[in-house]
């Protein structure tokens, strides 16, 4: 795999958001991890690592994966979550979320809005399908925690709830 292939799976991972994104090709294996740690790991087999032939005596390549750092990507801080009295309606699926049926529309919800269960709070594609999330209580939106347009993960946290 060439130093191009994973400068491009690198701008992949940032530009779509993936917390997680493994390649391999044959031999050859880059994991690329965002998250917790502000940092990221390309981890290649050593017969990939040397990109320019040493002149002179023979060496022997290292047997163990190494490690190369990427610049950590600044993600803005989640909003502070109220009360645990509050629920936190998180993706039940993997897509890219919207928070009006079109875009030019007001959003389904906004911050401060009440909510019946059944109601839409948003929908999130995935796989070219749009899936409707519905707020599952009655209650009062306290929290927005995605913007419009953004990929979301599994379980990944989108409003906060606070119960009537």
């Amino acid at each position: 795999m060439s130093n191009d292939e994973i400068r491009e799976l690198i701008r992949i991972a940032n530009e779509t958001g993936v917390a997680e994104l493994e390649v391999q090709r044959g031999d050859a294996r880059v994991v690329i991890k965002r998250g917790q740690p502000k940092t990221q790991e390309v981890v290649l087999p050593a017969a990939v690592l040397p990109l320019t032939v040493p002149t002179g005596p023979a060496t022997a390549l290292p047997a163990a994966p190494v490690p190369m750092p990427v610049p950590a990507i600044s993600e803005p801080a989640p909003p502070p979550v109220e009360e645990s009295t509050n629920i936190v309606v998180k993706s039940p699926i993997v897509g890219t979320y919207y928070d009006a049926p079109a875009p030019g529309e007001p959003p389904f919800v906004r911050v401060g809005d009440r909510v019946e269960p059944k109601q839409v709070l948003c929908i999130i594609e995935s796989m070219k399908l749009m899936n409707e999330i519905e707020a599952e209580i009655a209650g009062t939106v306290v929290g927005k925690l995605v913007e419009n347009g953004r990929p979301v993960e599994y379980g990944e946290s989108l409003f906060t709830i606070r119960p009537s």
